[in-house]
């Protein structure tokens, strides 16, 4: 069939819509007439190469949808059901069996290498070359296909537009804090930049009662609205030794700390903000062969711990139907992160991500 999709045809440029051909679903795949997607800094990484997604691509990654039709071997999904699709996953290596899919030992190939997990493509372009599929999705386009194991089925009565983050950046603040860390009620936690991700994270630790929630940015905006979804102090970081400014609000350091910026020399903050047997989860991704510099001797006898998070630590169809609860139940306001954006105004979406006009932009395909 013939579908509208936001092509990346080489490095850094602007994404272009285009007509593409997109192939029938095979066994075990579904058709999805995708309704809006979110943009990951993820998408902006591939579109630079800094992670080196064969091009040309279809990005995106954070869809939401209606499914149009299986294939065959479908069982759990049917046309009309409302999905978000999130990260692919084999389903069969010993950390898929043993319920760590976002750690798969096939990880990097199903969602960077661009193919399918049978080694083929679904999008052709005009000249009949392959387009690459992104995290076995594709959410830049009006349909795609995507494997029945990474799309999660959710309520019709929520819109279904604001969803398709939750299938990555929200899922992955979220889940660092309750899945991962799963801080005590009162406990008390410093939260390192105040995107998506990081107020993701934000939001979920004043869902489980931290009772000192602390966000760190450099953006006065992000800081108000971090103040308005939850966090008991802000600081901004020009100018000032942070984990200084941490323990004037919390004496001895946080329990617990979230890296979200990816930024270098964040993580040694995250870390000296520590109390002793504190934990920092590390989000965000920093370039590739970034050189961190961390205090062994105080990492040692402070008893800390630094910790990698993908993907929230979650089992996607789990926890994806929680945090729609918790939205539900006025728990989690991630709806006061986004900006929704016509599909043809793409490339300004991802221009006011990036200068930080818009915390977490989605676009609607119409």
């Amino acid at each position: 069939m013939k579908i509208q999709a936001a092509v990346t045809n080489s490095k850094g440029e602007d994404f272009k819509i285009e007509t593409v051909t997109l192939d029938e679903p095979k066994a075990g795949e579904v058709l999805i007439r995708v309704v809006s997607s979110g943009i990951c800094h993820t998408d902006m990484v591939a579109q630079h190469q800094e992670y080196p997604v064969p091009l040309p691509a279809v990005l995106g990654h954070e869809g939401s949808g209606v499914v149009e039709k299986v294939g065959e071997g479908v069982t759990t999904l049917q046309p009309g059901d409302h999905v978000v699709m999130g990260f692919a996953h084999c389903g069969k290596c010993n950390q898929c069996l043993d319920g760590h899919p976002y750690v798969c030992e096939r990880f990097f190939e199903l969602n960077f290498v661009g193919k399918m997990e049978d080694g083929t493509c679904r999008h052709h372009n005009h000249d009949d070359q392959d387009l690459s599929i992104f995290f076995g999705q594709s959410s830049f386009g009006t349909y795609t296909v995507a494997n029945e194991r990474n799309v999660v089925k959710v309520d019709k009565d929520v819109d279904l537009n604001l969803l398709g983050p939750l299938g990555c950046g929200i899922q992955t603040g979220s889940g660092a804090v309750l899945n991962r860390l799963k801080p005590q009620a009162g406990s008390s936690i410093a939260v390192f930049g105040a995107g998506a991700v990081g107020l993701s994270a934000l939001m979920a630790a004043k869902a489980v009662g931290c009772g000192t929630i602390i966000a760190i940015d450099v953006h006065d905006n992000r800081l108000e609205l971090a103040k308005e979804l939850g966090a008991t102090h802000t600081i901004n970081a020009k100018g000032v030794n942070v984990p200084d400014e941490v323990k004037k609000i919390v004496e001895n350091g946080v329990n617990y700390a979230v890296e979200t910026a990816g930024v270098p020399g964040i993580l040694r903050q995250a870390v000296d903000s520590l109390s002793i047997r504190g934990v920092v989860c590390q989000i965000g991704a920093p370039p590739l062969g970034t050189d961190e510099k961390i205090d062994v001797n105080d990492l040692l006898l402070m008893n800390k711990t630094i910790t990698g998070v993908v993907e929230g630590d979650s089992i996607p169809r789990i926890f994806i139907p929680q945090l729609i609860t918790l939205y539900k139940e006025g728990k989690f306001p991630f709806d006061k992160l986004v900006k929704f954006y016509d599909f043809e105004d793409i490339n300004q979406a991802v221009t006011d991500s990036k200068n930080g006009t818009t915390i977490k932009p989605i676009i609607k395909m119409g």
